[in-house]
């Protein structure tokens, strides 16, 4: 009755098989489950403000490095990244960013309605503490 039997082999021990379907099955899973995540992983620092519309309006160059987000909202309050603070309080703030960052990069975000002054008083600050790479946030026309 060699060979007769549905997986045994001659000595009458069965034969070792590794099932591929689950495997596949879990490796779909996994690749699927870290896209997703790695999708949903958008960086957005700052807080959401109606930037103002310009026809020269380009996305940033470098997504991994854009460094600190300053923005102004239409009450003139300011939030570094997301946390409010007030214009006494940004000078420590900027001179801390800038001696943990190798190259300092600041993008402001000021609200099409946002009094001018504080937007200003804000770009004034970061360019004293000797951060030269100052962007202004706005969008594609």
């Amino acid at each position: 009755m060699a060979g007769g039997g549905g997986g045994t082999t001659r000595g009458g021990r069965k034969k070792a098989r590794i099932e591929v379907i689950p495997l596949i099955d879990i490796m779909f899973f996994l690749c699927a489950t870290f896209i997703l995540v790695m999708l949903s992983m958008t960086k957005n620092e700052g807080i959401n403000v109606n930037v103002p519309a310009a026809a020269s309006a380009s996305k940033p160059e470098n997504k991994e490095n854009q460094g600190l987000t300053l923005s102004v909202t239409e009450k003139g309050e300011v939030y570094f990244n997301k946390e409010k603070i007030t214009l006494a309080q940004l000078p420590f703030r900027l001179q801390t960013f800038k001696a943990s960052v190798k190259e300092p990069s600041v993008i402001v975000n000021g609200d099409g309605n946002a009094d001018f002054k504080v937007v200003v008083a804000v770009i004034d600050e970061v360019k004293k503490i000797g951060i030269t790479k100052v962007g202004i946030s706005t969008e594609r026309k």
